[in-house]
């Protein structure tokens, strides 16, 4: 079954995953690319946890948790990649970067034992730190399975300063092994390639000529005459009769036989090592989903194409908003998803569901809370996680993260479409763990006036008192224009309990426009075939 997990992926591969099950791994681990260079290299100290990652700080410090993670690495991890880490740490000495290796050592090292021996992994990464990580993928993978460099122009250009403008991010391309899955990806011909195909048969079909005489390669060819016409040929005389056969001879005015290649029948340049044909995500984009670090989907598409075929399992380490999973649920593929925070689990959740539908693959979601006791201990472990978590029992996003503090009251916003305008109506979601009153209830219905939206959700731990069911009583209906005779209460209170037990918000909904089209099903990178005319 397709799976979630959330929690560390490194305990999570280690506790879950199988050895040699997974056909493609991409991972994109976050790092903080837009602060200075020289920043990354600053002595730090610090105690904050770099397993407590969260989706808006992509960040790890050299803390206790590096620290004793290079340890073990170092002690117990393959004898290659300890060498390499020692000699890192001798260079860079205990700062972010050699933090942050030293965080992604390990998880190479289970990513490797996950993958199959015809799997092949992609590592999404910035220029700042791709010199560093290629060195540790050669030691874990080793270098004779390096198969590439990636780049993909990632942004239009810009000016950066004092420097050349930066708009390009790296992605390594190894296997597991010598043999691996490989479908080979085109791109469509340029026009400067097109115009080569200046001739037009009877059907209109436009056609360049080509050699057929085989002189001057190496291995030889077939010597015979055929029209009269002698030569060293490329084919033997049965395939020479059979082109003729299909009209693909073209004879010249000068009494030469050349070989006729149709435009349609190309399937186009073989794809370079050059991305520069998939723009990122702009702000109208139908896909985009707000999150920082978010990748177009054409990107994950052609990867997953390259390297997976229908029915493998795809993995993505660090999930993130979900791209990995969305794609690969489209193009048919298994998936395994993993992330820290349940801020992207919320947003997976949701863009799988508002994407696919009732033809969403089956799948589950580990390392959630399940009951009032475990949903508890994630607010006293990480308040902030479990709001995340909370608005993502009813499919809402959060409202803030916790860098900018004061959140006007709102925790949470959904947005629904109950009318044929398409214009969204918005859902505003409080929640509370502590200690809950009746001016609260107030309060947020006046917060939901002051945020122009319908309907307010106020979701707490503890069981609601009658004056609270009681104010929120009295902030009345929403009528929807499009849902006559529908009633939807303008505040409703859910505990986490009836929401773990299947209770659900009440509003209004025609499943049209969501977050993005959940009708894109086409590919938008295809994988034509090419046979050879002269087999």
């Amino acid at each position: 079954m397709n799976k979630l997990f959330f929690g560390d992926n490194l305990d999570i591969m280690r506790e879950y995953i199988k050895e040699e099950s997974v056909d493609l791994v991409y991972l994109d681990p976050p790092f903080n690319s837009r602060v200075t260079y020289n920043v990354l290299f600053d002595e730090k100290n610090g105690s904050e946890s770099a397993a407590q990652i969260t989706a808006f700080e992509d960040m790890w410090h050299w803390d206790q948790v590096a620290a004793e993670t290079y340890h073990e690495t170092v002690t117990q991890g393959p004898v290659k990649l300890a060498e390499l880490l020692q000699l890192l740490r001798t260079f860079l000495g205990t700062n972010d970067m050699m933090a942050y290796l030293t965080m992604m050592a390990p998880r190479l090292v289970e990513l490797r034992k996950a993958l199959k021996k015809t799997g092949s992994i992609y590592l999404h990464c910035d220029p700042t730190a791709s010199h560093y990580l290629k060195l540790v993928m050669d030691a874990v993978f080793g270098p004779k399975n390096y198969r590439n460099e990636i780049t993909w122009k990632r942004t239009s250009a810009h000016n950066d300063p004092g420097r050349y403008g930066s708009n390009t991010d790296i992605i390594f391309f190894y296997t597991k092994g010598e043999s691996w899955t490989w479908n080979q990806i085109y791109r469509p011909h340029d026009e400067k390639y097109k115009a080569r195909f200046r001739n037009t048969d009877e059907d209109g079909r436009r056609w360049a000529d080509d050699n057929l005489t085989a002189k001057g390669l190496s291995g030889g060819g077939y010597e015979y005459e055929y029209k009269g016409v002698k030569s060293l040929w490329r084919c033997p005389i049965e395939t020479m009769e059979r082109l003729d056969k299909e009209g693909r001879l073209h004879y010249t005015s000068k009494g030469g036989i050349r070989l006729k290649r149709y435009l349609n029948e190309t399937a186009g340049t073989v794809l370079q090592v050059l991305w520069d044909d998939i723009p990122p995500i702009n702000s109208q984009a139908a896909e985009r989903l707000g999150y920082p670090t978010q990748k177009p989907e054409a990107l994950l598409e052609r990867i997953i194409k390259a390297s997976s075929n229908k029915g493998d399992l795809v993995m993505d380490p660090f999930c993130g908003c979900g791209t990995t999973v969305a794609v690969a649920e489209r193009l048919e593929r298994q998936w395994i998803g993993i992330d820290i925070t349940h801020l992207a689990i919320g947003l997976m959740r949701s863009r799988l569901e508002t994407t696919f539908g009732p033809e969403l693959s089956s799948y589950e979601v580990v390392g959630e809370p399940k009951d009032l006791e475990s949903a508890q201990a994630l607010k006293e472990h990480d308040p902030y996680q479990f709001e995340w978590w909370a608005c993502g029992l009813v499919g809402a996003r959060p409202a803030k993260d916790r860098k900018k503090g004061a959140d006007r009251g709102i925790d949470g916003v959904l947005y629904f479409f109950d009318d044929n305008t398409n214009i969204a109506k918005k859902l505003v979601v409080q929640v509370k763990s502590g200690r809950i009153t009746r001016n609260q209830i107030a309060t947020l219905n006046h917060d939901r006036e002051r945020e122009g939206a319908e309907i307010g959700a106020f979701i707490t731990l503890n069981v609601p008192t009658g004056p609270m069911k009681a104010e929120a009583a009295n902030a009345g209906f929403y009528e929807p224009e499009y849902f006559p005779g529908k009633n939807y209460p303008r505040i409703q209170i859910l505990t986490i309990r009836e929401l773990l037990s299947g209770k659900q918000l009440q509003y209004p909904s025609l499943g049209v426009p969501g977050t993005y089209k959940r009708a894109q099903r086409q590919s938008k990178v295809e994988e034509p075939k090419q046979g050879n005319l002269l087999d």
